[in-house]
């Protein structure tokens, strides 16, 4: 069980046609087959994947009906790939000049996203298996990008392209989707790290406490920058009140 987000749709794409090109600040553009990826240095990995919309149902409403509505768009899973670095070291990218890359995906909105060289060449994975079998078409078959603490909007499914290069490129889905309001009213483009969120499962909506009387509480707290510390609950006046907070990075 795994949940899904997409853009225009999910895709069938026929593995044996599918190829990603490498370009850009690199010292050779190469175009990879599905059968040139496997035959790197494999890696598999447990990471978890939220989307950026997750609990903004809250926001616009907060009568729905279980948390699944509300937070039900994160899972987690082990993914198998070739690491983005591994990519970048046979092409020989210039690591000088470029400081960014751009995933650009091959579903119906071509879907793009600039990602850090930081991050690139941290722990990034250009995925192909998950949990022990290949992606299905609803997670990106045949080629996803796994971007560990970022948003899921960032992990471009049905990867077709990498670009480096020395700027942002500005992105319809950077600089006007997937913003964030800040406090002073300006936004923060770009959006990359997964903030820290929490929420309490049980007891939650649509379930019915039977009588008076003492119950457990139980909830999840989790986040893309480091781990959680310790959470604080509150049910004084009957709100359903939580925060988490973080150990430093």
């Amino acid at each position: 069980l795994h949940f899904e987000r997409h853009h225009q749709g999910w895709w069938d794409v026929d593995p044996a046609r599918h190829r990603l090109m490498v370009n850009g600040l690199v010292r050779e553009p190469r175009v990879f087959t599905m059968d040139d990826l496997m035959r790197l240095p494999p890696v598999s990995r447990i990471h978890f994947i939220e989307c950026g919309a997750n609990s903004a149902m809250e926001w616009g409403n907060p009568a729905v009906p279980t948390v699944q509505y509300t937070h039900g768009m994160l899972s987690c899973a082990e993914f198998t790939g070739v690491l983005l670095s591994t990519l970048l070291e046979v092409c020989g990218a210039d690591l000088e000049r470029g400081r960014y890359v751009l995933a650009e995906g091959a579903d119906g909105s071509s879907m793009t996203r600039t990602i850090s060289m930081a991050n690139a060449l941290d722990d990034v994975i250009v995925a192909w298996g998950m949990n022990g079998e290949m992606l299905r078409p609803e997670n990106g078959y045949p080629l996803r990008l796994v971007v560990p603490g970022v948003q899921g909007v960032s992990w471009v499914k049905y990867l077709r392209r990498l670009e480096v290069g020395d700027a942002p490129w500005y992105t319809k889905d950077e600089t006007v989707h997937y913003i964030d309001l800040m406090p002073d009213g300006t936004h923060r483009q770009f959006t990359s790290i997964q903030e820290c969120k929490s929420v309490i499962t049980t007891p939650s909506g649509g379930q019915t406490l039977l009588d008076r009387g003492y119950y457990n509480i139980s909830g999840l707290a989790w986040s893309g920058r480091a781990a959680i510390r310790r959470v604080d609950v509150s049910t004084d006046g009957g709100s359903n009140w939580r925060t988490a907070r973080l150990e430093a990075p």
